[in-house]
């Protein structure tokens, strides 16, 4: 390689490692600032206060990065949780093998939606905003009022304090690298993005994108499940309202994480790690602001624009 070839390389190297460190560096700074606004929340006992939802905000944000590896969006996630939430307050707990039962039988509704969506060339969006309304429907059925009661085990799962780091920190960090191992590391994973990258290369290899799709949704049923179980055993009762906001925030998590609409673009250490940003900046650093809560979703939304903005210049000197 010649002198004036190596000297071209370094900028597009430069700008590829700052993409990817990107995620890091927003949760570094949301960090910096809760340090500087509040010292005495950085501790064991700050981060299990601060991370209280990490956990399921993770899980979800997983959830919605299995549907937006194969070009898709999934707008019913939310409700989901909130109905996964009812079902374990209520039937999981007074009888458990019902509750077991409609438990997996979501799961096979979440892939039967990604065989419907395939077969018929339906837009995601539509499809899972309807199922949206059904997921809430559901949930109040089920739970009209707020109440009910997590199982004594899920409770004690969830309010494991292990000594050193706090419990939250540990989950998020296991969470990321199962999804990670498992998509980025398998055969079958690099398939999977495949379908969401080059769908008719995989095809003509003789892969199904049929049950890839069936297999993506299949996963984020099983993750959006563990999101309201976690969900329940962290605030120990069921609301048929209680995961509406997790939508956006699955979404937003993605995209902090540095994944991308299209092209099968993902990354799931990345999309735990926005996950994680948000829990912060959501609670915890616009708190310590003093932001009225009116105003945090639109704070929200700043943060979210500005890592997209930032990406944006990145990707201009990667060209």
């Amino acid at each position: 390689m010649t002198v004036d070839a190596a000297q071209t390389s370094r900028p597009f190297n430069y700008a590829r490692m700052l993409r990817t460190l990107l995620p890091a560096l927003s949760l570094a700074l949301v960090l910096l600032a809760i340090a500087w606004l509040n010292p005495r929340a950085i501790s064991y006992l700050g981060f299990t206060l601060m991370l209280n939802l990490a956990i399921p905000i993770a899980l979800v944000t997983i959830a919605q990065m299995f549907v937006i590896t194969v070009n898709e969006l999934d707008l019913s996630i939310g409700p989901f949780v909130g109905f996964v939430g009812c079902v374990t307050a209520t039937w999981l707990t007074e009888t458990p093998l019902l509750g077991l039962a409609v438990l997996l039988g979501a799961i096979l509704v979440y892939a039967a939606l990604g065989a419907l969506i395939h077969l018929r060339n339906l837009p995601s969006i539509v499809v899972t905003l309807g199922m949206s309304f059904v997921w809430q429907g559901l949930a109040i059925l089920i739970l009209p009022t707020p109440g009910g009661k997590a199982p004594e085990w899920l409770m004690t799962m969830m309010g494991f304090k292990p000594p050193f780091v706090p419990f939250p920190i540990i989950a998020a960090l296991l969470i990321g690298l199962v999804a990670h191992f498992g998509l980025m590391r398998t055969s079958y994973g690099t398939i999977l993005r495949g379908a969401g990258g080059n769908g008719q290369a995989i095809a003509r290899a003789g892969w199904s994108l049929l049950r890839a799709k069936m297999v993506m949704f299949g996963l984020a049923g099983l993750f959006g499940v563990f999101s309201g179980l976690a969900l329940i055993g962290t605030t120990s009762s069921g609301d048929a309202n209680i995961g509406n906001g997790y939508t956006l925030l699955s979404i937003a998590g993605v995209i902090l994480g540095g994944g991308e609409f299209v092209g099968g673009r993902v990354s799931p250490i990345g999309a735990v790690i926005g996950a994680l940003t948000l829990a912060l900046a959501a609670s915890s650093l616009l708190t310590f602001m003093h932001i009225p809560p009116d105003w945090q979703v639109a704070a929200n939304g700043a943060i979210l624009i500005i890592v997209l903005a930032a990406r944006v210049l990145i990707s201009r000197r990667e060209a």
